[in-house]
């Protein structure tokens, strides 16, 4: 069953383009790791999904639901937290997660003074005396204490210290055993890679799945690492980097060609593996080294 589906979407702002074709899905317990540079789009999707904003051109549905015409009914199931999270400065945090709470009828507060305690959040402050850390923290709880169907994060884990993304990714782990689906959008491959079932990159406001992109033979290569006394050189090698007597590059092609390349090489030891989740990003952004 798809919990979301995105067609064709396009989104301009007058004749600025924000996305231009995306496509793409999600399946109920998926984890979706959508992952960009700056600038690329995802928060546009995004923002598009919860009907935040106006698509120009496209069709989005979320629980089978159209995005614009049921807006309501998905937003009682949707927990979103946003790249930048902003409050009423004066409200004592407390009061803003009652507050929040007050809009999902039969909520109880189990799940939010879990949630609370986990986080180690300090409810008595103020908004305005809280650091970019903590308001994270706030918009975390906020957005999870619903137990939402639907859980949307657009870089979560800015502001948070690493024994807090720990714990946010484990309650992340958790919510998704419940059941929940999950859209992760963040420019830190590592954190994509940690948590997702599948990965998509979107550029230049276009979206391409990775598992295609390792699939076809522009992206079909490897990382060789050839350890020597002198350096190496060869013209079907792109050199990447040395590191002491550890030369590194990359390599496009059949494994039968390489092996015939290394064989004509010097070269005391050899590793070769697959390319990185960050690699493969510099590669498709980039389009470097092979055009």
């Amino acid at each position: 069953m798809k919990i979301l589906s995105v067609e064709n979407l396009k989104k301009y702002y007058g004749q600025q383009m924000g996305v231009e074709d995306v496509s793409f899905s999600i399946k109920k317990g998926e984890i979706l790791g959508f992952i960009g540079p700056n600038g690329a789009g995802k928060s546009t999707t995004i923002r598009c999904i919860l009907n935040l904003l106006y698509p120009t051109k496209g069709k989005i549905k979320v629980f089978g639901l159209d995005s614009i015409k049921d807006k309501v009914e998905i937003a009682s199931k949707v927990g979103y937290l946003p790249s930048e999270v902003s409050y009423y400065d004066n409200m004592k945090v407390l009061d803003l997660l009652e507050y929040s709470r007050g809009f999902y009828p039969g909520v109880t507060k189990g799940k939010m003074n879990q949630l609370i305690k986990q986080m180690d959040l300090d409810v008595t402050r103020k908004i305005e005396d809280l650091s970019l850390g903590n308001k994270k923290k706030v918009g975390i709880v906020q957005g999870l204490l619903h137990s939402p169907e639907l859980i949307i994060l657009d870089e979560p884990t800015s502001g948070l210290d690493p024994l807090m993304q720990q714990t946010f990714f484990d309650i992340l782990e958790e919510e998704n055993k419940r059941g929940a689906t999950i859209l992760f959008s963040s420019h830190i491959l590592s954190e994509v890679k940690r948590l997702s079932d599948r990965i998509v990159f979107i550029k230049d406001g276009l979206i391409e799945d990775m598992d295609h992109l390792i699939s076809t033979q522009d992206y079909n290569y490897k990382v060789v690492h050839l350890e020597s006394e002198h350096e190496i050189e060869s013209h079907h090698l792109q050199f990447r980097e040395r590191l002491g007597h550890t030369s590194s590059f990359l390599y496009r092609g059949t494994a039968t060609d390489l092996i015939k390349i290394l064989s004509t090489l010097e070269f005391s030891n050899v590793l070769i593996e697959d390319p990185s989740l960050e690699e493969i990003f510099l590669h498709y952004y980039k389009r470097q080294p092979y055009e």
